[in-house]
């Protein structure tokens, strides 16, 4: 009999010929530390930005719902959690979502459709590209963080225009313009829709995220409980007739199992933890250090978060510059394509509160070392 999945084989060969290949690695998170294979190494990618002690929020494991939210498994625990993000943030309401990537394509599938426009950064994450091409709407790219291109599209748009751009940029570490967006998206009656997972609860003085700043606030926010808080789930923040928009027809809330109840309270309480922002303060201390060793050694880091790309380029030396750094005890893993494009990998190093200043300095001697070795810098 022919083997009906041959074309899988192809397609695997292809990608190792490529070198973009990639496979999960078993391991162990403690703290600012990975174990892999009985080794322990600096953790140099993780999203568990604040590194808030897993005995907060933690509990015994209740009864998982199993059922959708609109059947019998919106628990109170998740009405909660909801109740306290909204009072955290400046919207009426909030929705739990199982995860980031279903929130994100859950508020655009809902917002957006047929005969509308999107304009979507050039940067923007996976999930957000699922979710405007789900969508069925017209999608036009914008430049990256490009405002007059942004203000130039807006003006060729046709039909109701959605701007959906990420806050943190996830791969580059820089922020949007959320004031600016914000401001063309007002001019245009456009609708704003922010992805700001990775700066929520990490950025800004009240820990607000990447737009706390910003004069004005996006239409529609969208974020995660499982980078800076540590905790699980995604969850859409906006106008009540919004999220009641979404609770009755954004599928990836309706058509799934609801956030198990002890999750939705772990997320909870990791947000009213009383030292949050103090740990905030420290991971916004270690980002500094890190920038200018890495400066200091010859990098352009170019940006003021706590995501750093060490671009490289080549997929394969991005991958050999992965192995020296494990070498020298540091995990950081090599992103490439299809997350970037291709040549254009680089190491992403993530800062962690729960990094030590001396784990900072090793991380940094051991990127400059590989940059030497690799002729980077």
């Amino acid at each position: 009999m022919k083997d009906k999945l041959s074309f899988v084989n192809s397609r695997i060969l292809a990608i190792h010929k490529q070198g973009f290949h990639r496979k999960t690695t078993p391991s162990l998170t403690r703290g600012s530390e990975i174990i892999i294979r009985g080794r322990r190494l600096i953790n140099a990618c993780s999203n568990d930005y604040l590194g808030i002690a897993p005995s907060v929020g933690s509990q015994r494991t209740g009864k998982i719902q199993s059922s959708s939210r609109l059947l019998s498994g919106s628990d109170e625990a998740i009405h909660k959690l909801e109740s306290v993000i909204a009072k955290t943030k400046p919207y009426d309401a909030s929705l739990v979502f199982p995860t980031g990537y279903m929130a994100n394509i859950g508020a655009v599938t809902t917002l957006a459709g047929k005969g509308d426009c999107i304009l979507s950064d050039s940067l923007n994450h996976a999930s957000i590209i699922d979710a405007c091409r789900l969508s069925g709407a017209k999608i036009t790219v914008y430049g990256h963080n490009d405002m007059d291109d942004l203000e130039k599209k807006c003006k060729k748009s046709k039909g109701r225009i959605f701007i959906v751009t990420e806050g943190t940029f996830s791969m580059d570490g820089d922020l949007s313009d959320a004031h600016r967006i914000c401001e063309i998206a007002d001019k245009y009656a456009a609708i704003s829709i922010l992805d700001d997972a990775h700066g929520d609860f990490a950025l800004g003085k009240k820990g607000m995220g990447s737009w706390e700043n910003s004069k004005r606030k996006p239409d529609v926010y969208v974020s995660s409980l499982s980078k800076a808080l540590g905790s699980f789930g995604g969850y859409v923040a906006s106008s009540a007739r919004v999220v009641d928009l979404c609770t009755n027809t954004a599928r990836t809330m309706i058509y799934t199992s609801a956030l198990p109840s002890h999750i939705a309270s772990h997320a909870m309480m990791r947000i009213l933890y009383p030292l949050r922002l103090a740990r905030q303060k420290t991971l916004e201390k270690n980002t500094i250090h890190l920038h200018k060793y890495l400066q200091k050694a010859g990098y352009d880091t170019n940006n003021s978060s706590h995501i750093i790309p060490v671009h490289i380029g080549d997929e394969k030396t991005a991958l050999e510059f992965s192995k020296r750094l494990l070498k020298d005890g540091v995990y950081a893993q090599a992103v490439r394509y299809p997350t970037v494009e291709k040549n254009s990998a680089r190491i992403r190093l993530s800062v962690t509160a729960s990094m030590t200043l001396r784990q900072i300095h090793t991380i940094s001697d051991a990127i400059e070392s590989a940059g030497r070795f690799f002729k980077i810098i």
